[in-house]
């Protein structure tokens, strides 16, 4: 059974091929009918009829030069899945660098931090204090799981909000859902983030529910985010990335994983896994800093999720050109242990996927202070590490000796797909980064066009 099918991509896609419209109008129809069941034949033929000339006429763009730069959209020829964007690898990161590129430096002396800085979450200073904000998406393969989808999303907006030394005071939903889905899923989604507000006192405040493609998709996926906001009392409190010194010792506390835990054992057939992740542990440990005023006393806090800590850990060491030297003994022993016994027994690098964990990066003088408050809220933590001046490295001390933990293209591979696709960059990289670079150097012109022909119209 087809989960999603986009109708007007299709069309443009078999158009393209330069297949005769009676093809294109008869394969739309064996779409349509595998998913609305109980439409007729006739009917079905006069939505794809609808489909056909809905495409033509929005091809055929105009030749003012205005109008198509506008319509058009710079072609990179790379598609999402082969620069890996999702995989938390170093695709991923190149492509988000381009877009923080893109988004530039605000004009506003206000913003703290913004999407150059490639921090968990944004801020800005508002009347003496600070305004963080942070959005997660939901795990893609959390799809018919969604109560898992919203509880997990949630979550790690949260987190984000709490490692920049926030407190949260409010969520929002932005939720889609395709044409032929279940209107449950909307209910599950929403009791999942629900249940996340629940848990950690934090409102639900606002949100926005729309079909995926509107009437041009068919099918029940679902997709969406949950965005965050909260308040530190000033800049000081603020624990980003870049605050990270060479003196600081890294601190993580246990990790039991989220979305992507969840989904691998659930595609795994290890349903059981799921309910070691349904904790507010990080929760927990950030409040307790927060209460305790050790927040001020720490240099950086983050989550281990992107690409795990090979990931996140390689994208501190490029900012703030330092050198991250871990324990791998201390590192597995903080893992929960049904999720190390999961991602063992089926060969998946646990070093390379999200597990949800919290770093601390602070001066040694108060290491001890800091294990001692987090540990008295019931969380587990570890000294898992030490930063040094340096060329920016990662490094990782075995009982075979140090190693680099080099950041590779994708996250591990945490699903039987991930690792049909593999883990490793495609031949051609370089290209494939030089015809990206163009496509985001286009994307700028457009941006700087627009607005000087939109001030030209005062």
């Amino acid at each position: 059974m087809i989960i999603l099918s986009d109708l007007e991509g299709l069309t443009r896609k078999l158009m393209a091929k330069k297949m005769s419209i009676e093809e294109v109008k008869n394969r739309l129809i064996d779409e349509i009918l595998t998913y609305k069941e109980n439409l007729s034949n006739k009917s079905a033929e006069g939505l794809a009829n609808a489909i056909i000339e809905e495409v033509k006429d929005s091809s055929n763009i105009p030749k003012s030069n205005t109008l198509k730069l506008i319509l058009d959209y710079s072609k990179s020829g790379v598609s999402m899945g082969l620069i890996g964007v999702g995989s938390r690898g170093e695709g991923d990161f190149f492509v988000h660098r381009k877009l923080a590129e893109i988004a530039g430096k605000p004009s506003s002396s206000r913003a703290l931090l913004y999407p150059l800085y490639h921090d968990d979450a944004g801020a800005i200073e508002v009347k003496g204090k600070v305004l963080v904000t942070a959005v997660d998406g939901m795990h893609s393969r959390l799809s018919d799981f969604p109560f898992l989808a919203g509880f997990h999303a949630s979550r790690a907006t949260l987190r984000d909000v709490y490692v920049k030394g926030a407190r949260p005071i409010g969520m929002l939903i932005d939720l889609h859902l395709a044409d032929d889905g279940d209107v449950g899923k909307l209910f599950d989604f929403e009791a999942g983030v629900s249940a996340v507000s629940m848990l950690t006192d934090t409102p639900i405040l606002t949100g926005s529910t729309l079909r995926i493609g509107g009437d041009m998709v068919i099918g029940d996926r679902m997709t969406g985010c949950v965005g965050a906001f909260g308040i530190a009392e000033d800049e000081s409190m603020l624990a980003a990335r870049h605050k990270v010194k060479p003196d600081s010792i890294i601190l993580m506390t246990e990790g039991a994983g989220g979305g992507t835990i969840c989904t691998s054992a659930i595609y795994s057939g290890r349903h059981d896994v799921v309910l070691e992740t349904l904790n507010v542990q990080f929760v927990k440990a950030c409040k307790a800093l927060l209460d305790s005023g050790l927040i001020k006393k720490i240099y950086a806090m983050t989550d281990v999720t992107n690409g795990g800590i090979r990931g996140d850990a390689t994208e501190i060491s490029r900012l703030s050109n330092i050198a991250l030297h871990f324990y791998e003994k201390e590192i597995r022993s903080l893992v929960n242990t049904k999720v190390l016994e999961l991602l063992e027994s089926r060969g998946i690098d646990y070093l390379g996927v999200s597990l949800d964990a919290l770093m601390i990066f602070a001066p040694e003088y108060y290491v001890k202070e800091i294990m001692k408050v987090v540990r008295k809220s019931g969380v587990r933590v570890g000294k898992v590490g030490f930063v040094e001046k340096g060329i920016p490295k990662v490094a990782l001390m075995t009982s075979e000796g140090e190693k680099n933990l080099n950041l590779k293209f994708r996250e591990s591979a945490y699903t039987r797909i991930k690792k049909v696709v593999g883990e490793e960059a495609p031949y051609g990289l370089d290209e494939l980064k030089m015809k990206v670079e163009e496509s985001a150097k286009k994307a700028v012109e457009k941006r700087d066009f627009v607005v000087k022909y939109v001030k030209s119209l005062d």
